[in-house]
């Protein structure tokens, strides 16, 4: 049984969540102290985590900044705040997707069942059987783990499935509505700035191992991961 961290302070939404989620096979954990988030969150292990923006004392901003220092599972947002900035501010952040208020619970549902399956069900078990390199650069998904000879960082779920797309297929132009399918299972969901950010977030990570402009933006098209020969060796 998967648990899921609640951080709602809306105590009527918080039980409705809790309600619909075990309904349907989840054990809910509503937070009940608002200045110990990241705590609670270090005493339940959730396998995923649900988050206002609007909380008491720190925003869910700063939650899932904290949240990120500690674990790579999964954030969803789920707000009131429509705002594309928002939605972009809790990317940026680490969440891994967002939803605004009101929602149909199916929607809702569907979000929690695509991010849990991609971080523990048949696609991330059939990851941990391999590695993939090109020129110098390892990407291992199950650990989400980016590697480019000495150096290397963490990648979130998401991050790391983008990326090895990319990987599968070097100096080839993926489309964004290949990434779209493959990254979200209900993408008509998604807005069209959650996957200029999540491109923008893989570039920094490159960056950090000192690949620069290695992604590069193909208008009209998509994608493509280019290491150039200096790079290479």
């Amino acid at each position: 049984m998967h648990k899921i961290l609640i951080v709602e302070d809306d105590p009527q939404i918080s039980s409705l969540l809790q309600s619909y989620l075990e309904k349907y096979g989840y054990q809910g954990v509503v937070v009940s102290n608002f200045d110990q988030v990241l705590g609670t969150f270090q005493e339940v292990k959730p396998d995923l985590v649900i988050l206002d923006v609007n909380l008491p004392r720190f925003d869910g901003f700063y939650w899932c900044r904290q949240i990120r220092t500690q674990s790579t599972c999964p954030i969803l947002f789920v707000s009131a705040r429509d705002d594309k900035m928002d939605q972009v501010i809790a990317l940026q952040n680490g969440a891994d997707d967002y939803i605004t208020k009101p929602f149909h619970p199916e929607v809702l549902l569907a979000k929690v069942e695509s991010n849990l399956r991609r971080a523990y069900g048949l696609y991330a078990v059939a990851q941990k059987t391999h590695s993939i390199t090109v020129s110098g650069l390892t990407l291992y998904p199950d650990t989400m783990e980016l590697v480019f000879y000495d150096k290397q960082v963490e990648m979130s779920h998401k991050e790391a499935a983008l990326l090895e797309l990319l990987m599968t297929y070097p100096k080839q132009v993926v489309g964004r509505v290949h990434l779209l399918e493959a990254l979200w299972d209900d993408y008509q969901y998604v807005g069209e700035n959650t996957l200029n950010v999540y491109v923008t977030r893989v570039r920094k990570k490159l960056a950090e191992l000192g690949l620069e402009d290695i992604i590069e933006t193909v208008r009209g098209a998509g994608y493509r991961l280019h290491l150039t020969e200096e790079e290479e060796q």
